[in-house]
């Protein structure tokens, strides 16, 4: 072989390895411009729908039960226990006016829940009831609804209205302090009524986790919590808390939307390329081009799951 020849082929060989780089290093630029404010976007079509069907749900408390005993000791009036709503549903609307928060919560702590706004742990009470009702979020992705809760402080308010509540439950801020992902002791019953809403921290990390400890203003929910039967405490709690093996990891979360998604992309890339060397180049590219970008936003969307999660 020529020396002019095995020069063309080094020649052509950077290229393509050239190419290939830009490729994935536009593709990596991409997916950290869709963390930071394409997820934002996802999350507030959510909170638009959680809010929307939150003011639809919303009701007058519940009337007691009266429930008849003997004739002499008379009528004794009891609450039912408060039902919490499935997994997914909107459950509340916290209000931090310090920092601006003003979301919807959803119920549920899992990777597809968070992702449309902060979740509240679905084996902690309601807010308002006796206990230690918690609430989780993210705090630089999907719309970031905690990224300042590191400025709260001691005396600092919170509000949180949830459906059947007459006003707002006020919380005071009494702590906040930063604990490792896996210390969960946070998240323990209490005899009071209590607030804890948790973020990682700091900003851009998943190493610690941000703890807001508040307490209730006022009466409480006189009604009895009931635990869901299908979310056990030892589960949800790690799940939401960010434990290595499951939950925000992205771990558990089915693979095959993702390689679906990805194999679209590559399916278009191809043919615009097939396509450009064989019409006009940048007239297909200008054509595919629109397509492909839509079919990575969905792509990098199930593909996040899979990525450490930064609450």
């Amino acid at each position: 072989m020529s020396a002019p020849g095995t020069v063309m082929r080094v020649r052509k060989t950077l290229r393509g390895v050239g190419k290939t780089f830009i490729a994935a290093g536009t593709l990596i630029l991409l997916f950290v411009a869709y963390q930071l404010w394409g997820t934002g976007i996802a999350e507030a079509h959510s909170q638009q729908v959680l809010k929307k069907q939150f003011q639809a749900e919303v009701a007058p408390a519940p009337p007691p039960i009266t429930t008849p005993t003997t004739v002499d000791s008379g009528p004794t009036t009891t609450l039912a226990p408060l039902v919490p709503p499935p997994t997914g549903d909107a459950v509340a609307i916290i209000d931090i006016p310090k920092i601006g928060v003003d979301s919807a919560v959803v119920q549920g702590v899992g990777v597809s829940d968070l992702q449309k706004g902060p979740g509240h742990y679905p084996d902690s009470p309601m807010p308002g009831q006796v206990g230690n009702a918690a609430i989780a979020g993210h705090r630089t992705t999907y719309g970031a609804p905690f990224y300042d809760l590191n400025e709260l402080q001691p005396g600092d308010h919170i509000y949180i209205t949830t459906k059947d509540s007459p006003r707002p439950w006020n919380y005071e801020v009494m702590s906040s302090h930063s604990v490792d992902p896996s210390d969960v002791s946070v998240l323990n019953p209490t005899t009071t009524a209590m607030l804890t809403l948790t973020t990682c921290t700091p900003r851009f990390s998943a190493s610690q986790r941000l703890v807001v400890v508040s307490k209730l203003i006022g009466a409480v929910d006189p009604r009895p919590f009931v635990p869901p039967p299908a979310a056990p405490s030892s589960s949800s709690t790690a799940e939401a808390f960010g434990a290595p093996d499951v939950g925000l990891s992205g771990q558990g979360t089915s693979t095959l939307p993702a390689i679906l998604w990805g194999l679209a992309c590559a399916l278009i890339w191809g043919l615009a390329w097939v396509v450009g060397h064989r019409w006009r180049r940048w007239t297909t590219y200008a054509i595919a081009t629109p397509v492909f970008l839509l079919v990575l936003f969905f792509f990098f969307r199930n593909f996040a799951s899979f990525v450490p999660a930064d609450v």
